[in-house]
């Protein structure tokens, strides 16, 4: 939980520069958003686990907000708790019904929407809605985007790895592994909104595995330019000898050997490829499509 990102949007700056404090103190990594449309391209530039959503903002009102959130694919698993001096029903109700998953009123109990906040990251992660580190879809949201796309004609699967990954988080440890995850998931978002479509959809099954799912057409110029970026930014996770000698050592049983530092393989299925009968043919074949393109 101590890594799980939150972004507070809210243009009252005393509000939001309160909550920025507390939720930083709390172990969360907070940023802060004074606009909606401000809100939605920080969405989509750093996924956060959890969105604190004023209804009253200068441009664009927090219900708009959260529409665009629901109706995007890559935004929609994400927990929104509307913040609001409104206290009638009817306002209640429109934010439940935008797909709001909580709704507290001003003034507030901070340890309340600390505790909302909280039991709402949890409900996400033990649902296998999102994955904790990247705040990415995570299993169930990727099988339903999975069986949403066996019935389509215009799409493909990307299924992506991170290579060397294992050897890493031996020799680096668990917290520079789970940076590197939100890195990839960081960069993934940016490759997408740069060569990809709106609708693309990115999810974190687990570990060093990601997914994309995007159009036949897309698919190319996102893995090259995954690759291309990939294997330049990720050396800036290594120290400076490892990322001088191009790789590291790791020492099992008395002998030491060397591993290379990370890359990316990348498999591409999609329909005008194969015939699928079921979400298991495409999840196994893009895989094999994945180990071909990093010669295992």
């Amino acid at each position: 939980m101590s890594q799980a990102r939150i972004l507070v949007v809210e243009d009252d700056i005393d509000i939001a520069n309160m909550l920025k404090i507390y939720f930083s103190s709390q172990g969360y990594d907070v940023d802060v958003a004074t606009r909606g449309a401000e809100a939605l391209d920080k969405t989509r530039q750093r996924m956060p686990h959890l969105i604190v959503l004023d209804i009253m903002l200068p441009d664009i009102d927090g219900y708009e907000v959260c529409r665009r959130l629901r109706t995007s694919t890559r935004t929609s698993h994400i927990p929104v708790i509307f913040l609001t001096q409104k206290d009638e029903r009817s306002d209640r109700l429109q934010g439940l019904e935008l797909g709001a998953d909580d709704y507290i009123t001003k003034p507030f109990d901070i340890e309340e929407l600390r505790l909302r906040v909280q039991n709402a990251i949890r409900r996400a992660e033990r649902e296998s809605l999102t994955d904790p580190r990247s705040g990415l879809p995570a299993g169930r949201l990727i099988e339903e985007q999975l069986r949403r796309i066996i019935r389509e004609r215009d799409w493909a699967l990307m299924d992506i790895r991170i290579n060397h990954y294992d050897a890493f988080r031996e020799v680096y440890g668990f917290v520079a592994a789970n940076d590197v995850l939100r890195f990839t998931a960081m960069l993934l978002n940016e490759i997408i909104d740069e060569v990809g479509n709106p609708d693309d959809f990115l999810g974190h099954p687990g570990d060093e595995n990601f997914v994309v799912i995007t159009t036949e057409k897309a698919a190319p110029a996102i893995r090259a330019r995954l690759k291309e970026r990939f294997s330049q930014e990720v050396k800036s996770h290594y120290n400076f000898l490892d990322r001088e000698q191009g790789y590291i050592l790791l020492e099992e049983d008395g002998v030491t050997y060397s591993v290379p530092l990370m890359t990316v393989s990348v498999g591409i299925v999609s329909p005008s490829q194969y015939q699928f009968a079921d979400i298991r043919e495409i999840t196994e074949l893009a895989a094999e499509a994945r180990r071909k393109d990093a010669g295992e």
